[in-house]
């Protein structure tokens, strides 16, 4: 940690101060006590947006199915918010879906389904006192069978009109925008750890330098 601390120090002497204080002031809301995951979207205008939204409600990692549909963005929507998050795909095994949900299992998340179910509550009334991973289907069908199989709970977001259903987009930002919201409020530390600060901050600051891959290895170079 020392090593990569020191790091940092030395790359953020590169990038202006103005953006090194915006750094260090976003970084403070970063959390991965909420996850987004998404399976199989394919429609690049929304995946664009839900990057979007994941990146302003603080968000970090976005994690990624990629079953039947590659997870392609649109860069006038997403305006560059892709650089700032984790992304986390999923897209190599027999059963990419069945990956991801064990990984975040294993890492104490628990997964909730954002669709119409019948056991489902509002999203007002989601406990979120534990690490949860707000899990999202494709356009058309929703989530997989499989998907809704190793749910540990179902969420829906309240409407009053004739339609059926929000734009998945939008309804990552509304439940994003409830989540987050209280999570702010909770008294136990929902914060990155300072290790994830760092590494994230370093991320961060490899995105804005011109060759950054050059101007760190001068910089280790002179260790």
């Amino acid at each position: 940690m020392e090593d990569k601390k020191w790091l940092l120090e030395k790359m953020l002497e590169h990038i202006s101060e103005n953006k090194q204080n915006l750094f260090d002031t976003i970084i403070q809301d970063r959390t991965r006590h909420i996850t987004v995951v998404l399976e199989n979207i394919f429609q690049t205008q929304n995946a664009s947006a839900v990057l979007r939204s994941c990146d302003c409600f603080g968000v970090q990692d976005i994690h990624i199915i990629e079953n039947n549909n590659k997870f392609e963005t649109n860069r006038d929507v997403a305006l560059g918010s892709s650089k700032w998050l984790d992304l986390i795909r999923y897209n190599k095994s027999e059963n990419n879906s069945a990956e991801c949900f064990s990984s975040l299992k294993k890492k104490g998340y628990k997964l909730i389904g954002t669709t119409p179910h019948e056991n489902d509550s509002l999203i007002h009334e989601l406990p979120i006192d534990q690490p949860i991973a707000l899990v999202f289907g494709t356009e058309l069908t929703g989530l997989s069978d499989l998907a809704m199989k190793e749910m540990d709970g179902f969420v829906k977001l309240p409407m009053y009109g004739f339609t059926e259903s929000f734009n998945i987009s939008v309804s990552v930002a509304l439940a994003l925008y409830d989540t987050t919201e209280r999570l702010r409020k909770m008294d136990f530390d929902w914060h990155l750890t300072e290790d994830e600060k760092i590494t994230t901050k370093l991320n961060w600051v490899r995105k804005v330098i011109k060759h950054s891959a050059k101007v760190e290895k001068e910089i280790l170079a002179r260790k």
